[in-house]
């Protein structure tokens, strides 16, 4: 009998929890705020894991969300922060906040004003079907881990100067962050990623910005189907490693499409880059594969340095580019594999039918480095003293610059549709 006490002893708290764990589930409660009510008290009088459903109006901001709850727009009303403080400040772990207009914080870069400000230990907030429009920042997310951002509408404070802007979404020392179908524009940058992990960013659309994508000191992400287009720059990939960098569009960009700077371990495949300054600008990359991208019709299709080898770059696809690669380095660079890459202004031939060419595509030669260094050469492209310069180089090594050497270059493009990319100019 003893013993048979003791057990029930340790039972009895565990039932008695359950018992009181299962009203508060069942007695979750929707409370509902009229246009000429404040939703502040709404949310204060709510329990954790209720709702509040908000009716379509226009109501003043500036909330602070606590607790656990759904705060929910019915017919998309407007919630506005006066342009002062963060619109909605969220302190709580399990916050949803949908189907609202959230508009007009303030304008301190130092506090860092937002529209939705989700405070270190929100974590799995969710915010979905929101506009975010004339915020400093659009979301600013600090040490939240596991958030969701699912087809918003972000626009910034457009008649601001870039630089007086705040980002689209800002994430600060996160892990396991969502940021899915957004569309993004007129911020300074469209996605800020600092020391964030694990995440995945797919479907967004970020134009009309800095960049579409500024990133630093984050590892093990994805980076998946996104549009980046009119900015300076479209995906600026800085300091990190373990990225997967696949099926993305950056066109249209006045600086780069794909900015690569000091990363390792990590695959960039099948990717537009079409009708920017530099397609790619690659810069101390390690132990990277490159496969399966379109570059089309840029300025420069690559600029390659610092030190940037020991990948593996083939399949991709160089086509219509004013300058193929411009590459800055003090031996050649050997790309292509035993597969290949195909190069718009390949002059070899294919005498076995195997579709590579029989003599290897070399990118740059001592005359592409001499107007590099003194652009007015390019007057004298077309001069016999510069072709003979051209001719006399392949023929004597001596005069060779160091290249990017591809031994085997495919005969025929991988992707047959490049011209309707070609027409995409910034």
């Amino acid at each position: 009998m003893n013993l048979l006490a003791r057990r029930l002893a340790r039972l009895l708290p565990r039932l008695a929890a359950l018992a009181c764990a299962a009203p508060l589930a069942l007695a979750a409660a929707t409370w509902t705020v009229q246009p000429g009510q404040a939703i502040q008290p709404a949310i204060d009088r709510a329990a954790a894991g209720d709702v509040v459903e908000v009716q379509r109006g226009q109501y003043p901001g500036n909330l602070v969300i606590a607790k656990p709850l759904t705060l929910r727009g019915i017919g998309r009303p407007t919630i506005s922060g006066g342009l002062q403080g963060d619109t909605i400040r969220v302190t709580a772990p399990d916050v949803t906040i949908e189907g609202l207009i959230v508009r007009d914080s303030g304008d301190s870069l130092l506090q860092q004003n937002a529209g939705i400000y989700l405070s270190p230990g929100s974590h799995r907030a969710v915010v979905r079907r929101t506009d975010l429009v004339y915020n400093l920042f659009g979301l600013w997310i600090e040490k939240a881990d596991d958030v969701r951002i699912e087809h918003n509408l972000i626009v910034g404070k457009r008649d601001y100067g870039s630089s007086q802007r705040g980002n689209g979404v800002q994430l600060y020392n996160t892990k396991g962050a969502r940021i899915v179908g957004n569309r993004i524009s007129f911020v300074r940058d469209a996605l800020y990623v600092d020391v964030s992990h694990d995440a995945v960013f797919r479907g967004n659309r970020l134009h009309h910005s800095r960049y579409g994508t500024h990133y630093m000191n984050s590892y093990r992400n994805l980076w998946e189907d996104n549009d980046s287009y009119s900015n300076r720059g479209g995906l600026a990939l800085m300091e990190v490693r373990d990225q997967v960098i696949r099926n993305n569009r950056a066109w249209g960009n006045t600086d780069h499409g794909i900015m690569l700077r000091t990363l390792q371990d990590s695959v960039i495949e099948n990717n537009v880059v079409a009708g920017n300054a530099r397609g790619f600008f690659i810069y101390d990359v390690e132990y990277a594969k490159l496969t399966g991208n379109l570059v089309v019709g840029n300025q420069v299709g690559v600029h390659l340095s610092a030190g940037s080898t020991r990948n593996q770059v083939e399949r991709n696809d160089f086509i219509a580019n004013r300058e193929q690669v411009r590459y800055v380095g003090a031996r050649d660079e050997a790309w292509g594999g035993t597969v290949g890459n195909h190069w718009g202004n390949y002059l070899g031939w294919d005498r076995d039918g195997d579709g590579r060419g029989d003599v290897p595509y070399e990118a740059n030669d001592i005359v592409d480095r001499l107007t590099w260094r003194h652009p007015m050469v390019r007057l004298l492209l077309a001069s016999p003293a510069v072709q003979a310069l051209r001719l006399v180089s392949q023929q004597f090594p001596v005069l060779r610059a160091p290249s990017v050497v591809d031994t085997k270059p495919r005969m025929t493009p991988t992707h047959p549709n490049w011209k309707d990319w070609n027409a995409r100019q910034h």
